[in-house]
């Protein structure tokens, strides 16, 4: 009796979970590079998705965003996540500048089939690199961060997730008065990511 093995292509909930923490950990990086939020020189340039990224490398910044980044992997994989933004306020003046609001679509039925989806992973990247293409555009048309600034990242999740200590609730954190540019989405066909970016609209004079 011959013995075979069935090597199946397609996407497991384990994978669509690890694929878009990947996604955050690059996208979050390219924000804070184009915008200027750290100096140009705390950045390693890194070829993924066959495109150059820049990758934080400063060590306090590394550690906030691999423990963000891990958590929000977890709530992934239980498909509790609802969004992720990323805020950019002024230092002086706590006012804020940019939203980045990557909305998460999970397909909760791939929790009760362990049956991977039929997308193949090269597939999922290149419609991430689109998106990430588009990161990247968007210094042409953002007004210029004229002021020093910090940013925070605000995860929506189901509402009677149990948080982990170190979270701490927030406000929306919206901007009056903002211009919305809708990016582009993807989607591992158990998770989709849609993303915008809001910013100040500034006033002419």
């Amino acid at each position: 009796m011959m013995s075979m093995t069935s090597t199946q292509k397609g996407i497991t909930l384990r994978g669509s979970a690890e694929l878009v923490a990947d996604f955050f950990s690059f996208g979050i990086s390219s924000i804070l590079y184009q915008r200027g939020i750290y100096p140009p020189e705390t950045f390693t340039r890194v070829t993924h998705y066959d495109m150059s990224l820049q990758l934080t490398s400063d060590p306090q910044l590394k550690n906030y965003l691999t423990d963000v980044v891990s958590q929000l992997k977890e709530w992934l994989l239980e498909c509790t996540v609802q969004k992720l933004v990323l805020v950019i306020t002024c230092l002086e003046t706590s006012q804020v500048l940019e939203r980045w609001q990557f909305d998460i679509e999970c397909d909760k039925s791939a929790k009760e089939s362990s049956a991977p989806r039929e997308k193949s992973i090269k597939t999922i990247q290149d419609e991430i690199r689109s998106v990430i293409r588009q990161i990247t555009a968007t210094v042409t048309f953002l007004p210029l961060l004229e002021t020093p600034c910090a940013f925070d990242l605000l995860v929506y999740t189901d509402k009677d997730l149990v948080v982990p200590e170190k979270w701490v609730e927030s406000g929306p954190q919206i901007i009056d008065q903002s211009e919305e540019v809708r990016l582009r989405s993807f989607t591992t066909s158990i998770h989709k990511v849609n993303s915008m970016v809001a910013y100040k609209r500034t006033d002419s004079f």
